[in-house]
C-alpha cells in the first residue's frame, strides 16, 4: 500500500466493518448507549474511594461518579466489599477464579515460591525451575494436537497478540511472505492490546483508537437463534457460514490469509454455543486453503464446558492455542501460548538462522505466576474438576433456563458451567429492547441490589461461576436471579407505561 492507499483503506473498512456490525451488537459490550442512564439499585458508595485517579477498564463514565465498588476480601465463592456486604461472585472474577477466591494452597504455592526466588527471567536461555514444569505439564495435557512449545505471557490479550506474530514469522520463515490477514469473528473478543482489540469484532473496542488494521478481517458470528433463516437447521447454518467464510477467502485471495482465530465457545459475545457441524465445516475450509487455527481458550480452558479445553468438546485441531485466566486459578497473572510441534520447528529453524528469537516480556515465565499454576493444575487434576463441572452443570443449567417463559428473555443459553441470558422486548421476532432502557444493565444492577455480582452487556447478562460451588450456593443463585428477573419485568413494564 502507498500512504494515501493504506489510509483510504483502513478508513473504508473501519466504517464498513462499523455499519455491518452495529445491527448486531445491540447485545453486546461496551455500547455507550447502554450506560447513558444511571439506573436503579446502583446508588452512590458510601465507601470513600471516589476511584477519580484510576482510569478504570471498560468503565463507563457516569458510573465513576458514583464510586465504584470495592472489593475487600474474598472467601470461597463469595466477595465482600469494604462495608462488608456479601455477594456470591456468579463469574469467577471475570471467568477465572474456578477454585474460590481464598484457597489456601495457591496461596502457599506464591508465598514458597516468593519466598525461594520471587523473580527471574526466561531471557537469554535462563530460566526457572517452575516456568520448565510448567511448560512441559502443559504440552502433556493438551491433546487436542501434538503441541511442541511454550510461550509464557501475562493475560490472554498478550497470548492472542502473540499469535499474531508467530502467524508472521512462521510464513516468512517457509517462504508464504504475503501470508499476513487474520480472520476473526464479528461479535468476538480476543483482548484490548492494539493487535487484540482489532482482532475483537466488536465496533465499541475500535472507535476513535484507528482500529482495526486492514490486515484483519471479521467473519460471521455462529449466533444461530439470532442470525438463521427461517426453517434452516443448525447444520444448514453452519453449511452457510462455511461458505461465507471460504468466499471472503476468495474474494481477499488465499495466498493473502494466514490464520483464523476463534473461542470454542464465544464468552464475551454471550456465550455464543456453536451450531451442530460449525467448526468441522469451518476447519474444512481453513484447511482446503492452507490458513492456520488459532484456538482461543482463555475462557473455555481448564473445565469451563465439561471439557478440559473447549477443543476437545467440539473436535478442533488447532494449530496455536492461547490461555490464561483459569491457568492460575486467577490468582496471579499468566498466560501462555501453545505452538503446535510443527511450526515450533519452524520458527526454531527461522531463529537458529537469525540468531535469536527476538519476542519476549520482562514477565514472561515469572516464577511466582508459574508457581501457582502448575499447583492449581494439580488440583484440577486431583478433583477431577471437568467431572466436578459435569455434575454440577445439570443443575446450573436447567435451574436458570426455567426462567425461559419470561416475557422479557429470548434465549438463555450455554453449555458446563457458562450460560448468557439475553433479553429482548418481543419474543416472537427477537427485537432488542430500546438502547436508552438499558434492560441487562439494571437486570445485572438488581442482582448487586440482592447480593449476586453477574457480567451484565447490553442486553445480555453472563454468568461463569466458580466450580467450588455448593449445591446450596447454586440454589442461592438461582434464587436471586429469580428475584433480579422480577425486579427487570416489573420496570420493564413501567417503562413501557411510559411509552404509551
Amino acid at each position: 500500500f502507498t500512504t494515501f492507499s493504506l489510509y483510504i483503506y483502513t478508513f473504508t473498512l473501519s466504517f464498513s466493518l462499523y455499519i455491518s456490525f452495529l445491527a448486531s451488537s445491540f447485545s453486546l459490550v461496551l455500547s455507550p448507549h447502554r450506560f447513558s442512564r444511571k439506573l436503579e439499585g446502583m446508588a452512590k458508595t458510601t465507601n470513600g474511594f471516589m476511584g477519580h485517579d484510576m482510569l478504570a477498564p471498560f468503565t463507563a463514565a457516569w458510573m465513576i461518579d458514583m464510586g465504584p465498588l470495592v472489593i475487600d476480601r474474598a472467601e470461597g465463592s463469595y466477595v465482600y466489599d469494604v462495608n462488608g456486604k456479601k455477594y456470591l461472585d456468579s463469574l469467577s472474577g471475570l471467568w477465572c477464579t474456578v477454585l474460590g477466591g481464598s484457597e489456601p494452597r495457591l496461596i502457599e504455592a506464591a508465598n514458597k515460591q516468593l519466598n525461594k526466588l520471587a523473580f527471574y527471567h526466561s531471557f537469554w536461555n535462563r530460566s526457572t525451575k517452575p516456568s520448565l514444569d510448567l511448560a512441559k505439564e502443559l504440552i502433556n495435557m493438551f491433546t487436542a494436537n501434538k503441541m511442541g512449545k511454550v510461550f509464557f505471557t501475562n493475560s490472554g490479550s498478550e497470548a492472542n497478540d502473540t499469535q499474531v506474530k508467530l502467524v508472521w514469522y512462521y510464513n516468512n520463515a517457509i517462504g508464504r511472505p504475503n501470508k499476513k490477514k487474520i480472520i476473526s469473528r464479528k461479535n468476538a473478543y480476543h483482548g484490548s492490546t492494539y493487535m487484540t482489540a482489532g482482532l475483537s469484532g466488536l465496533p465499541s473496542l475500535h472507535l476513535k483508537f484507528d482500529l482495526p488494521p486492514p490486515y484483519i478481517l471479521h467473519t460471521d458470528c455462529p449466533h444461530y437463534w439470532n442470525n438463521h433463516l427461517p426453517d434452516e437447521t443448525e447444520e444448514e447454518y453452519s453449511t452457510r457460514l462455511a461458505n461465507n467464510l471460504e468466499n471472503l477467502i476468495l474474494k481477499e485471495g488465499p495466498e493473502t490469509v494466514a490464520a483464523f482465530i476463534a473461542e470454542p465457545v464465544m464468552g464475551g459475545a454471550g456465550v455464543i454455543i456453536p451450531p451442530e457441524t460449525y467448526f468441522e465445516k469451518i476447519q474444512a475450509v481453513l484447511k482446503k486453503y492452507d490458513i492456520l487455527f488459532i484456538a482461543d481458550e482463555v475462557i473455555c480452558g481448564f473445565g469451563r464446558l465439561g471439557t478440559m479445553f473447549g477443543c476437545d468438546k467440539y473436535n478442533i485441531k488447532p494449530d496455536l492455542v492461547s490461555i490464561a485466566k483459569a491457568l492460575s486459578g486467577g490468582y496471579i497473572p499468566i498466560g501462555a501460548v501453545l505452538v503446535s510441534e510443527e511450526i515450533s520447528k519452524v520458527i526454531s529453524a527461522q531463529s537458529n538462522q537469525l540468531g535469536v528469537f527476538c519476542h519476549g516480556f520482562t514477565y514472561s515465565g515469572h516464577p511466582v505466576a508459574c508457581a501457582v499454576a502448575l499447583e492449581a493444575l494439580k488440583i484440577y487434576k486431583e478433583k477431577n474438576i471437568t467431572e466436578v463441572v459435569n455434575k454440577l452443570s445439570p443443575k446450573f443449567q436447567e435451574g436458570l433456563k426455567a426462567f425461559i417463559d419470561s416475557p422479557i428473555i429470548g434465549e438463555i443459553r450455554g453449555t458446563g458451567l457458562v450460560l448468557s441470558t439475553e433479553f429482548v422486548d418481543n419474543k416472537s421476532a427477537n427485537d432488542p429492547f430500546p438502547l436508552e432502557w438499558g434492560v441487562g444493565t439494571y437486570f445485572g444492577s438488581q442482582c448487586e441490589k440482592h447480593g449476586m455480582l453477574v457480567s451484565f452487556s447490553g442486553d445480555h447478562v453472563n454468568m461463569a461461576p466458580p466450580f467450588t460451588l455448593s449445591l446450596e450456593e447454586l440454589d442461592e443463585m438461582i434464587s436471586i436471579y429469580g428475584k433480579a428477573l422480577k425486579d427487570t419485568e416489573k420496570r420493564v413494564e413501567e417503562l413501557k407505561s411510559q411509552k404509551k
